[in-house]
């Protein structure tokens, strides 16, 4: 499978270590206290992109590669829908820990035995038959899977043998982020088994993930006008379409909202009002609520949900708490305004220490 272009938090790489140190610290592991002891028999549903010629691959001629791929690992994988115009497509797969892993590992096995791109000129597979999963991960669990100064990962990268790329970027309209897993298919098999079981270890965390929607690619999501240099998602329109989630490949048919007979008001995903919460590091929380808290109020009036934060840090990773409550979709708009804040927040720190940087040289 691809690989795009990112930032790499690789053990082979001692600066990439520090980066993926540095970004474990800023998101912060969650306590102890929350956390379950997962197994092999644990259940995991873990999501990955692929692109349309891949996802070809993986089902097989029929169906028969999936086929076999559940009744081997005992899975329920799915491929989302073809988006007409937009090359990638949604993996998902569900079962136990061990089941999963292994289905990505035979996926990677697959994925090599019928290459998408040519092989060398006589014919022979490149050495090493090194394959990359493109792993979707919660934004707010990246801090598990990297953990304190990185050392997560490096454990990860270390026993598994593969090397994981990390994403910056937040895929649009979500707050997924790309982990590439690249190795032997082993060593995909382990290092897959590994990721899972810190997401399962601290799912809590990934409550209130706004999953990927391959159809995001079409619309960007909010009015062009609406972006402001160095600003927000602000304007008076805005657009986030809804997609039920349920975690399996049919979640990418067409939307609800486009059918006919549709009425928002008696969907009752709509109209039911629920609770989340969200963990941003206290040196953020200003610049997300905004002088005079005009951010905050903004990103309230244009999700509707309720947003409350918390007046001290939780714990010892330093976050403060978020406690959004809305319907399904206002909370899936707060998350993504809120998220977006980050990470503009976020570059804008990165870009200024770079020139402070390129001044001191």
């Amino acid at each position: 499978m691809p690989v795009g272009g990112t930032d790499s938090a690789t053990g082979q790489d001692g600066a990439a270590i520090d980066q993926a140190a540095a970004e474990g610290e800023l998101h912060g592991e969650g306590s102890d206290e929350n956390k379950v002891e997962a197994d092999g028999n644990s259940e995991l549903t873990l999501r990955a992109l692929v692109t349309t010629k891949e996802a070809g691959v993986i089902i097989g001629k029929a169906g028969r590669n999936v086929a076999e791929l559940r009744e081997q690992t005992g899975v329920k994988a799915g491929v989302s829908k073809v988006v007409p115009g937009v090359q990638d497509r949604v993996l998902t797969v569900s079962g136990t820990l061990d089941g999963v892993a292994k289905a990505y590992s035979l996926i990677a096995q697959t994925m090599l035995e019928n290459p998408i791109t040519p092989q060398s000129m006589d014919g022979v597979a490149p050495a090493g038959s090194i394959a990359t999963v493109r792993l979707l991960i919660s934004h707010n669990l990246m801090g598990t899977i990297i953990g304190r100064q990185g050392m997560k990962i490096k454990h990860i990268q270390d026993v598994s043998g593969a090397r994981m790329v990390a994403n910056k970027e937040m895929l649009p309209q979500s707050t997924e982020r790309v982990v590439d897993v690249q190795g032997m298919v082993d060593s995909i098999r382990v290092a897959v088994w590994e990721i899972g079981k810190c997401l399962i270890e601290d799912a809590e965390r990934g409550a209130g993930t706004v999953h990927y929607n391959p159809a995001a690619r079409l619309t960007a999501g909010v009015n062009p006008a609406a972006v402001t240099a160095g600003g927000m998602l602000f304007g008076d329109r805005a657009v986030f379409p809804r997609v039920p989630r349920t975690g399996h490949g049919a979640d990418f048919a067409r939307p609800l909202y486009e059918t006919a007979h549709y009425d928002p008001e008696r969907d009752p995903y709509l109209q039911v009002m629920r609770t989340q919460h969200i963990s941003i590091p206290s040196d953020y929380v200003g610049c997300i609520i905004g002088k005079g808290g005009k951010r905050i109020s903004e990103i309230r009036r244009l999700s509707g949900s309720r947003i409350s934060i918390a007046k001290a840090a939780s714990d010892d990773s330093n976050d403060r708490m978020f406690t959004i409550t809305g319907t399904a979709e206002s909370n899936e708009k707060a998350l993504y305004l809120l998220y977006q804040q980050l990470e503009i927040e976020k570059s804008s720190r990165l870009r200024a220490g770079t020139l402070v940087n390129e001044e001191a040289q």
